[in-house]
């Protein structure tokens, strides 16, 4: 919960809709300081209008509503009025001692909004905040934290796909001595997968990430990794051979999914890209040895094609075919299984 939860209407959340579906930056900055001025809480605005619309637009793609291009739209104009409020609003100034926080997407991760609203909260609540955005390789990140010596890393990671790359950072930040808090929904639920990669701290929100900051300050290293299961290289090959077996659904797909050989350009791009995205949450599924992981993907994948009017036919055999080059890899196929059961239990029954 925020301060002040009603002091953002419904009428004021349906006017910044407006604003975000016309891509109208200047009213949306307009509406947004208008509100601080008025004496309502930044937090408020942050979180009870901006990071809820964005819920919206994020929805508005999914259900085939909007276009990617309109999604990127509504997202940059939410960005402009997030660099809005905080140029416009100060710090706190507590005398409390000074605690850092850098903020940052893990590696391959370009969903930057929710990190960029985290790092406003923060900001407000008095922490320092350095905020590096999208996309953070890990060499990357540890120069710079043996460069500056912050008190705790945050890391956003809002697809499951990435957790590798997520590892990687954690890894890194403790090789540097600092402490990690993680969040987002590519953790799993309730932080499940934080857990099994070795961070020191999970939150579900920004609030929640507020508040545990300042009941466990300074943070201290305490995470463990538990993926002592990679020993068995699995992983290791889904990602040296990802572009083989890319090239192999893509042949395969064309003789068993007779629809694929009328697709468009683009819709054959699309299914490209698709396929691509299977492999990736199989590996991450490979990597935290969760079979749910990939199977809520396929489940997600289903209802993306159901609203674009694409058969989901295509992703049972997408799973039959990854069975022969795979055959040699057991976790890997008990994920494949996982991810048929699921498709099952959504109404989705194998074509014959």
């Amino acid at each position: 919960m925020t301060e002040a939860p009603s002091a953002v209407t419904a009428e004021v959340r349906a006017a910044f809709d407006r604003h975000l579906a016309c891509a109208d930056q200047d009213a949306a900055v307009a509406l947004t300081l208008d509100l601080v001025e008025r004496g309502v809480p930044a937090e408020a605005v942050l979180l009870d209008l901006i990071a809820a619309a964005q819920h919206t637009v994020g929805l508005r793609w999914a259900e085939n509503k909007w276009s990617v291009a309109q999604e990127h739209a509504a997202t940059y104009v939410s960005e402009q009025c997030v660099a809005a409020l905080s140029a416009a609003v100060r710090r706190p100034g507590d005398g409390a001692p000074e605690r850092e926080v850098v903020v940052a997407c893990v590696d391959r991760e370009w969903h930057a909004l929710p990190a960029r609203i985290l790092a406003e909260v923060l900001r407000l609540r008095g922490f320092s905040v350095a905020f590096l955005g999208a996309h953070v390789p890990a060499p990357h990140l540890l120069t710079y934290l043996h460069e500056n010596g912050p008190d705790l890393v945050a890391l956003s990671c809002m697809l499951p796909a990435r957790l590798p790359h997520a590892h990687r950072l954690i890894e890194a930040a403790h090789l540097a001595g600092t402490p990690v808090m993680v969040g987002g929904p590519g953790f799993g639920a309730d932080g499940l997968w934080a857990r099994t990669l070795g961070a020191d701290l999970w939150a579900g929100s920004a609030v929640q990430a507020a508040r545990l900051l300042a009941d466990r300050w300074p943070p201290a290293l305490t995470g463990e990794s538990a993926l002592v299961h990679l020993a068995d290289e699995e992983y290791g090959l889904l990602v040296r051979d990802r572009a083989a077996l890319l090239q192999h659904l893509v042949d395969d797909l064309r003789e068993r999914f007779p629809p694929m050989r009328a697709y468009t350009e683009q819709s054959y791009d699309a299914t490209v890209e698709d396929l691509g995205h299977l492999l990736d949450f199989l590996a991450a599924g490979v990597f935290v040895d969760d079979e749910t992981l990939l199977a809520d993907f396929l489940a997600y994948t289903a209802a993306i094609l159901a609203s674009r009017g694409v058969p989901a036919a295509g992703l049972w055999e997408a799973l039959r075919s990854l069975r022969g080059p795979l055959h040699r890899c057991p976790r890997a196929l008990a994920q494949l299984s996982a991810g048929e059961r699921r498709l099952v239990e959504e109404g989705i029954e194998p074509p014959p």
